[in-house]
């Protein structure tokens, strides 16, 4: 059995199609995509691949209602769309290509798969904002997490990779252009970094995470800028961008090696808030067992590693210089003897959506 999975982000479009061996039998990139022409892409990518017998879709927001997978309907797509201003760089990307590939494949069924329904178990001590009671209940305010796919996936291969129970303490740092922690236990998630949208939490690439409401007031006001413009600010022009002109971790690293002053800023402070992102999880747990980096930033920038970990010596986290220097994926960067295991792992939304998909379906839903 075949799963299309179809995972549309702020800026590409990744199209996998996985086999019953969760093996990908074919794949394509579309990057940079500017969330048009998905119809023509998908006709393009299926003309010469085998037949799809269910698609899956990544869907950032799910909101309040759609807290597991679910077979995609009108009525489901309606509500996917309603969420679109909590997730602006994301939602509405989605849709297109969810819309596109149901009249491409009107047979199959769809599966929508939410980065917000792991988070669902979140205690309520952890996802209840200290606001008016009325804005709360009327609103439906409070916090939701995301990069749930990428979260459970690199929890449970984490705990493979280190040789852990299930029962351990886990915390996952998704480090993309968007980055977020989750504090992992008995394989739910009990706390995240993100709330009610994407823009809260760590410094992103191009996203400031958290910042004080009273600042955002001020801007408003006294400021002068109007609401489309301190959304612009912070959803396209802040975090690592606000330091270089390039939020590309990449860049920045090689920046910050030539002596830029911006660079070297930009990447202290997010190794601060990394740290102590890290640090308020691990409060969250009553301690920790194992640390694990997934995201393009996670899996491939070393000294973002290597810096974080120097600064949690306090939680027992050290990593293996050597072992970090060359990790690829799916490794142990901890040395010997570690208090708390470190590794370094692979993001397969991929993978964790066509689990999801066959588990909807009645299929065999092991992970591999």
């Amino acid at each position: 059995m075949h799963v299309l999975v179809v995972n549309a982000g702020s800026s590409t479009l990744k199209l996998r199609i996985i086999d019953e061996r969760s093996d990908v039998v074919k794949g394509h990139d579309v990057d940079p995509w500017d969330g048009g022409g998905s119809a023509a892409d998908f006709r393009r990518f299926l003309a010469d691949g085998p037949a799809v017998d269910a698609v899956g879709h990544r869907i950032v927001h799910g909101g309040s209602d759609l807290r597991e997978p679910t077979l995609v309907t009108a009525e489901v797509e309606a509500t996917i769309a309603a969420l679109a201003p909590l997730a602006p760089l994301h939602q509405d990307r989605a849709l297109s290509a969810l819309a596109a590939a149901r009249r491409i494949l009107p047979q199959s069924p769809h599966v929508a798969c939410f980065d917000t329904a792991f988070h669902s178990t979140l205690p309520m001590a952890a996802r209840t904002y200290a606001l008016p009671s009325e804005w709360r209940e009327r609103w439906h305010l409070h916090r939701f997490g995301f990069h749930g796919l990428s979260h459970a996936w690199a929890a449970a291969r984490g705990a493979t990779i280190a040789g852990l129970p299930g029962t351990a303490r886990i915390i996952t740092c998704h480090l993309g252009s968007g980055a977020s922690l989750c504090a992992v236990v008995d394989g739910r998630s009990i706390d995240t970094t993100m709330g009610f949208t994407p823009l809260d939490g760590i410094v992103m690439a191009t996203r400031a995470g958290a910042v004080d409401p009273g600042l955002l007031l001020w801007l408003l006001t006294d400021g002068g800028l109007d609401a489309g413009e301190v959304a612009e600010g912070l959803e396209r022009h802040a975090g690592l961008a606000g330091f270089v002109e390039s939020g590309d971790m990449r860049k920045v690293l090689a920046a910050r090696d030539g002596g830029d002053p911006g660079a070297v800023l930009g990447f202290d402070v997010y190794v601060h808030r990394l740290r102590q992102g890290i640090a308020a999880m691990a409060a969250s747990m009553g301690g920790l067992d194992l640390l694990v980096f997934t995201g393009g930033v996670g899996e491939h920038a070393a000294p973002v590693r290597a810096d974080t970990a120097e600064g949690l010596g306090f939680l027992g986290v050290n990593v293996d210089r050597r072992a970090n220097e060359t990790a690829s994926s799916d490794t142990d960067i901890s040395p010997a003897g570690a208090a708390v295991r470190t590794v370094v792992i692979t993001s397969r939304e991929d993978l964790e959506i066509t689990r999801q998909v066959r588990g909807l379906l009645g299929w065999s839903a092991e992970r591999p």
